[in-house]
């Protein structure tokens, strides 16, 4: 074929250092504006972005000339960096060391999308950690559950 042509969709998720609950309502927006043009900087076309107060959700269209763990390293590197000037408050903010990367399939997007949008709602009966652990069981990645969150 003369040409590389790729249509990736994935959708991640990572938490907060501790799942501290730093991404409060005066922040959240503007934390997931800059997510979104930390994608667009990588060629990766933001879709959705959300998430509650100790993690992310983003769903992008991954570029053909990065690699997940690049694209990961750059969004919770530079994000973090940008929310430690923003205040007292953030001066100690860390994502943590791990993530969640999922292929989504085309014909599911729009259910991934309104996954995203309802995050509030979504957390009112469940943590983060069920969360994770239902993508994990739904996409059969094997873990080991005392390594999940440390």
């Amino acid at each position: 074929m003369p040409q590389s042509l790729s249509k990736v969709y994935v959708h991640i998720s990572f938490s907060t250092k501790n799942r501290e609950n730093l991404i409060d309502d005066h922040i959240q927006e503007r934390l997931f504006n800059y997510l979104g043009g930390i994608c667009h900087g990588l060629k990766c076309n933001p879709i959705q972005i959300g998430g509650y107060y100790d993690h992310v959700h983003l769903l992008c269209l991954l570029s053909r000339k990065i690699t997940q763990a690049d694209l990961l390293q750059e969004l919770k590197r530079e994000s973090s960096k940008w929310m430690k000037t923003l205040g007292d408050k953030y001066k100690n903010f860390y994502w943590q060391d791990g993530y969640g990367i999922f292929s989504v399939n085309p014909s599911e997007i729009d259910v991934v999308i309104e996954y995203i949008k309802h995050q509030k709602q979504h957390h009112t009966n469940k943590t983060f950690k069920d969360e994770l652990k239902a993508f994990l069981k739904k996409y059969d990645i094997e873990y080991d559950e005392k390594y999940l969150w440390d």
